[in-house]
């Protein structure tokens, strides 16, 4: 499985343009896609950009849902609003479309940050105020998440 690494600061010009840092455009070469889709998040105003290949993956699982129950439909077009597909222009550039600048407030500076298999965009006021836990909040959190999960078959 391939995952994304780094927390990137970079700036979004005023049409919407995101420049790239070059070692995420590498990054994303290896995923062996130029196309992406970004959507919004579900927990932050944040955006998710995922290479397609992890795209078709969650998917493949959402189109399971059963959509003739409401709560289901009702989720699969939340999680879908938005979606657009992007692909990186030759500068190394993403188009950020408008109605997902404002629903992440994207304002001049940005922060990029890995999660995994998918990347996210950030306002950078936001994303500092979002990570500025404490130290015991964060102890805490980790091992409210990953306390009771067993590595012994793991190569850790």
């Amino acid at each position: 499985m391939k995952n994304f690494i780094g927390t990137y600061e970079c700036k979004i010009d005023d049409k919407g343009r995101l420049k790239l840092p070059s070692s995420l455009v590498k990054q994303m070469e290896n995923f062996g896609s130029a196309t992406y889709v970004v959507k919004r998040s579900v927990f932050q105003s944040c955006l998710e950009v995922y290479p397609m290949s992890g795209w078709e993956k969650l998917m493949e699982k959402i189109n399971r849902l059963n959509r003739f129950q409401k709560k289901n439909a009702d989720f699969i077009r939340q999680f879908t609003a938005g979606l657009k597909i992007l692909e990186p222009d030759n500068a190394g550039r993403l188009q950020i479309p408008k109605d997902l600048i404002n629903f992440a407030s994207l304002r001049k500076e940005i922060v990029i940050t890995s999660a995994g298999e998918l990347f996210e965009i950030w306002d950078k006021d936001t994303y500092e105020s979002v990570i500025a836990t404490s130290e015991e909040d964060f102890a805490k959190l980790a091992e409210d998440v990953m306390g009771d999960i067993s590595f012994a078959d793991d190569q850790i």
